[in-house]
């Protein structure tokens, strides 16, 4: 059985037991999360797809740790002008593992 959800701005195929890292949750480390925008259900049966959301459906994750991504590098930079910055970047996540996809 596996579930696509969105949170974040953003969609993950997940089934029971999958570790994924989505944008960042007020949840602390060993807390349970549940994503209530759960936009396809699929098990050996056949497939519920939402419009644009299943009702009633959820999948409940515990939170595993809170951490920053990779530093991203950048530069702007203007020709003839003598103009250089340099900036980074560091994305916070959650690292959440699913537990249960409720229907």
């Amino acid at each position: 059985m596996y579930a696509v959800i969105a949170t974040g701005g953003k969609q993950y195929r997940v089934e029971q037991g999958d570790i994924i890292l989505v944008e960042k949750l007020p949840q602390e480390p060993e807390e349970l999360v549940d994503f209530e925008q759960v936009l396809l259900v699929s098990d050996g049966n056949g497939t519920k797809i939402g419009d644009p959301v299943l009702s009633g459906a959820k999948v409940t994750a515990k939170v595993l740790e809170q951490g920053k991504g990779p530093k991203v590098r950048g530069m702007r930079y203007r020709a003839k002008k003598n103009y250089r910055r340099r900036y980074g970047h560091r994305q916070c996540y959650t690292k959440v593992e699913i537990q249960d996809i409720l229907v």
